[in-house]
Parts: C-alpha cells; structure tokens; sequence
C-alpha cells in the first residue's frame, strides 16, 4: 500500500507541473512507465486509491482564465507501449462484442480506426447556430479554460459551419515544425519544443502573441451533438470534413489485430516525414452503438487506446543529487544532470525514486549514467554506463532532513521527516491543499505567501489562518493594503463552505474530491460523517479498507478531533449537502461578465450549478441570460443586440433568491 500511496503522490505532481503549469519535470516515457505500474498494483491489489490518476482526468483549471464548463466529459486515453498491452486492448474488446451479440442476438463484428496521436494540445470548440461561440482547453475533462481569442487565430478553424445545432468538437492544436522553424529565425528567444510551443501560445492572455505563432489544428472528435447521433467513426469524419474541419487524411479502417500492427509500423515511418509532431497511434472501434455498450471507466473509454511510441535514450554526467520533502514529510531525490541536448530539448534534472533505486541502479555523483526520454523536458534514469570511472563518488543515505534538520526515520525503502509542526514544506504544502480551489478555494494563499506567514507570523496550524489581522500581515515584504485586504476578505469568504469542498479541505489520508463528494452524499451533514463507522463508509461505491479506515481513524483520532473543532471554532459554517432538484432554471445557459463588489465570479458559476443552470463562457444566440458587473465589454453589447435578459449587480441579489426558492 505505501508503495501505490508514493506512485500516486508522485504522478499526481507530475500531472500538476504538466497540464496545470506547462512546466513538465519528467518525460512521458517515466510518467507512463510509473502510471503502468500503479495500474498493475491496482489489479493485483484490487484497491483503487481515491486519489489515483487513474481515476481522474486531466488536471486543474487555472485562474487567470475563465472557466468552461465541458458540454460533455472530456476523456484521455489508456495507453498502451508494446503490442502484448495492445493485444490485451483488443482481447477485452472482443469480450465485449461477445457480450452484446449474446444480449441482443445480433453478429456484429469489430472494425477499428487508426489514426495519428498529435503532440500538441487538446481543444475543445463549441459551435451553436453554426457560429463558434466558445473555444477551451481540455482542463479536467470537466471544467476547461476558455481560450476563445486565442483559437480564433487558428485560420485551419471555421468561425462558421453549416451544421445548425448545438455541438462541441474535438481536436489538437499543433505548431507545424516549418513554423517553429520560421518563428526561430528572429526570435529573440527561440522556442525549442513544438508541442510546448503551441501550449504556451494556446494559453497566452495576449490573443496576438498566439497568432505570432502560427498555428494549426487537427480535429478528430464529435464530443456533444444536440440531434441525431453518428452510427460510425466513417460517418463522424464525413461529419466534420463537410462542415470544413481539418481532419487528418490517415484514416485507417481495420478488421483484426494484425492489421493494426501493420499500420502502426507504417505511422512509425510515416510520421518521421511529417511537418508535426506525433508521439503515438490511436485505435477506436468504429461502431458508435458498440462505443456505447462498452463504455467508461473513471477515466478512459473502453472502446479506444493511444499506442505511445518507444522512448529515445541517451547518456550524460550525473552531478548531484538533492534531496525534497513532500506534503507527508517523505523525502525524495532528484538527480541533476550535466546538460544534454536531446532533440529540441536541453535536460538538466531527473527524478529518482527513492535511496534504494540509487543503490540498485548503481548511481553514484559524476557517473555516466543511462537516460530514456520521450517527449518531455525530464528522463528517466535507467542505471550507469560503466561501473568505475575514477571520479565516482557514493550518494550518501540521508540522515538529517534537508530543511529544518531534524532526524530522518526511515519505513521501508523510504525516509521521513517527522517534524510536521515546524517542517517547512510540509506545513506549506498542508496550508496550499487546504487553501486550493477544490477545497477552502482562499485566494491570494500562495506557497510563497504561507512561507511568509509560517516564518513572520507563526502560522503553524491550519485554523491559525483564521486569526490573522490587517495589522500583522501589512508588516509583510509585498503587503500592500489592497493585497491584505483581499486575502482578509477571501479567508472570511471560506467560512461558508460547502461539505464536500470541506471534507476535501482536510486532507485526510486517501480522500481524493471524488471520494468527498460521494462522502458528502451520503452522510448530508458533517456531524453525520462524523458519527460514522468502518462498516457504514465499506457501503459506499469504491470505498474500499484502505479508505474506510483512513476516514474513521481521521475523526477518531485526538489531535485531529481537536484541530477540527478549533477550525470549527473559528466561525467556518459547513453547508449540507443538497440534490440538484429540477425547476423552470434547470438547464438555462447563462454568462457571467465584468466584476461584482459582492460576489466572486467562481462563488456564482458555483451558485448557479448548484441550481442546475450551465454556465457559459461566451455569449450566443441560446443564451438565456447574462450576469453584468462592472467593466462587462463586447459581451454585454452582443446580449443586448440579441435581446437575452440581462441581469445587473442591482438586481442580482433577487435573481438568486428566485432559483434557489425553486
């Protein structure tokens, strides 16, 4: 179990560096190789960990964008990286078939499409009346950033198509390598990845920055479609290529396992003479009524899978190793590298995973040692080219943590700080959860800001936030008082929390938002999840030992009895958990634009779910009604031009009162 516990810790920030802050620290090939390892310990196991990746999509949606909310759940793909992992794929499959042949006496048969897997980024297009109204990332495959502007720049994009109803498409915007190459040529800062490169113009605030750039687009999906549905993956592509989409023309259909194989060797070759970036092959059976039968795990369809090229390795000097402490006080090293250019990537560091993969892979300081790299900025160390070079020096075991100094203790193949009180980036880490978006959602609480407060203020416990005053945290490097005043107003506004943000904000061991939301469901109430019992929580969908009896030794526990009743304390009202019920509201769209003097704007996208409206991020002709604050812009013109109800600030306070009576 520990070892699924740090795997899960592991690539869960990986995952965070990679989707959230387009800062990736390890390769694809590592994130892959550890990602089949924690799939493999599930199986054997038969635990699923709440906060596994596995389970989830994606990653966060970050705040200088606004939100979209997907019309329907954006899934990744399972991958697959040798043909025994496709050949379970398609035997799964043909499980399936037999399965629906058997239920609805019917002999159909498997058909698969191939296609290129695009190394770029996932865009999500909204089209209604034929005009494209909203354009986002793919975030967690629920939420997105609207990046509306920015797709505009893409001339492969249609602003209109001739289909008429309300649909969302799916695709991968790219930077053709002839463009990187052009835009490098007078840069001043020439851009080294393609795939990086679109990212970071994709997510660029400044619209004209992003079409400096160039890009290009794929599209091969059929996400949401208001009316009649496709039969065949054949029918989704004519589909998108009359309506003037850029469908890639490598369409392959094929009928068993071997074909495939055959047309994956082909791409292997094929996209070597490309002018973009692929990292892969993705199978889909081509049956859509097939596609539905199959249908969902928690994170990807079982209809399709991304066959993920080999790695590429190479060799450098290690030349130190440092070592981190994470939330839980594990420490971990990293490895930094002498720099290696590795295609159009310089890489500088390395994850090891713990003192006795450096043993077993024999590294030591200045050894050459042996690195696989897929399409990201950091490798996976797989041991040393030689075992004596003269200058190779041992790593020594950790004793002393590398932060506040105090005695490591080691469990298993791991080491710990146990000094959770005054552990620097322990106590950080507790403090960013719990101020995160899905948890207490306190703005302005970032990791170098609780450092502050830790070092200046004595900020040592999670319900001391609630104490600080105007008068202690403008005496801080940086404070001013529109700064202070913000954070003191979004620490005040985290007092109403709903429960499952709540349960989540504890951060009780294995409890992933999942698994606080299902939490939430069943008990209503805190007082209720309080009261509980091992044999109740094994009830709920999921749950499993491991998770139960973290949960019930959480509020059995003393010192955390008495951390919860001190937050508690401090004027924190938990709201119970309520079913969206359905009202003449439920389903209305609605757009939210401008600031407000009262409101947040994610409080109201929140209030508003809550009351089953959806909320949009751009205006069109469905539109229902647009919320106006301060500064609204062209949105608020477009509103009036199509005549949609607008609701100001004045009356907003009413118009919430209206849906929540409902």
């Amino acid at each position: 179990m520990d070892k699924m516990k740090e795997i899960v810790e592991k690539l869960n920030l990986w995952a965070y560096k990679y989707y959230t802050l387009d800062e990736p620290i390890v390769s694809d090939a590592e994130y892959d190789k550890l990602y089949d390892e924690l799939l493999k310990l599930e199986k054997e196991t038969g635990v699923i960990l709440p906060n596994s990746p596995t389970q989830r999509v994606g990653g966060e949606v970050l705040e200088k964008f606004e939100k979209h909310t997907h019309l329907r759940e954006l899934y990744s793909l399972q991958k697959a990286q040798s043909f025994e992992e496709l050949e379970d794929f398609h035997n799964r499959c043909l499980k399936l078939l037999n399965e629906y042949n058997s239920i609805n006496n019917t002999k159909k048969i498997l058909e698969y499409y191939v296609e290129y897997k695009f190394d770029g980024l996932t865009i999500n297009l909204t089209y209604d009346k034929g005009i494209l109204i909203s354009a986002s990332t793919r975030g967690n495959g629920v939420y997105g950033e609207e990046v509306f502007e920015q797709v505009k720049t893409i001339k492969s994009i249609p602003l209109e198509i001739d289909y008429k109803g309300l649909v969302e498409i799916q695709g991968e915007a790219i930077m053709p390598l002839s463009a990187l190459a052009k835009y490098n040529e007078t840069a001043e800062v020439p851009l080294k990845n393609a795939r990086n490169a679109a990212a970071g113009a994709i997510r660029n605030l400044d619209p004209k920055k992003t079409a400096s750039r160039n890009l290009d687009a794929f599209i091969y999906n059929v996400g949401f479609k208001s009316d009649e549905q496709f039969k065949t993956q054949e029918e989704m592509i004519s589909f998108l290529k009359e309506n003037k989409f850029k469908v890639n023309e490598y369409e392959k259909k094929c009928l068993n396992l071997k074909e495939i194989k055959d047309k994956i060797r082909e791409i292997d070759v094929l996209r070597k003479k490309v002018d973009y970036l692929t990292d892969g092959v993705v199978i889909k059976v081509n049956d859509f009524e097939l596609r539905e039968f199959f249908g969902y795990t928690n994170k990807f369809p079982r209809f399709a899978i991304a066959y993920k090229f080999e790695a590429e390795e190479y060799s450098t000097i290690l030349k130190e190793v440092v070592w981190n402490v994470g939330r839980t006080g594990k420490v971990t090293p990293t490895a930094i590298l002498e720099p290696v250019e590795i295609g159009d990537v310089t890489v500088q560091r390395a994850t090891l995973n713990n003192y006795d993969d450096i043993l077993r892979k024999k590294v030591k300081i200045n050894s050459r040692v042996l690195i696989r790299r897929s399409n990201d900025v950091i490798p996976e160390i797989l041991g040393t080219m030689d075992e004596d070079n003269g200058n190779e020096i041992e790593i020594k075991m950790p004793t002393h943590c590398p932060y506040c100094k105090s005695e490591l203790i080691r469990d298993g193949v791991h080491f710990f700080c146990t000094n959770t009180l005054a552990c620097t980036p322990q106590l950080t880490s507790s403090l960013v959860h719990f101020s995160s978006k899905n948890a207490m959602n306190i703005e302005g609480l970032s990791e170098k800001t609780i450092e502050s407060l830790f070092d200046k203020l004595g900020v040592d416990k999670v319900y001391k936030i609630y104490d600080l005053k105007y008068d202690e945290l403008i005496t801080l490097e940086k404070f001013k008082d529109k700064k202070v005043n913000n954070l003191l107003n979004s620490i005040e506004e985290s007092k109403k929390v709903n429960l499952e943000n709540f349960i989540y904000a504890l951060g009780i061991k294995n409890v992933g938002i999942k698994t606080a939301k299902d939490l939430a469901k069943k008990y209503i109430n805190l007082d209720n999840l309080r009261e509980t019992t091992v044999e109740e929580l094994l009830q709920i969908n999921d749950v499993g030992d491991v998770v139960a009896n973290s949960i019930f030794e959480f509020f059995n526990d003393e010192y955390s009895k008495d951390a919860l009743n001190k937050l508690l304390e401090k004027g924190i009202e938990v709201i119970p958990y309520k079913e969206i019920s359905k009202s003449e509201f439920t389903d209305k769209k609605i757009v939210i634009t401008g600031t407000f003097k009262n409101y947040k704007r994610k409080d109201l996208e929140d209030i508003f779910s809550q009351n089953g409206l959806i909320v949009q991020s751009a205006v069109a002709k469905s539109t229902d009604y647009l919320v106006v604050g301060e500064k609204a812009g062209s949105k608020l013109k477009k509103a009036q031009e199509l005549g949609i109800e607008i609701i100001t600030e004045e009356n907003l306070e009413s118009f919430l009162q209206s849906i929540s009576l409902e």
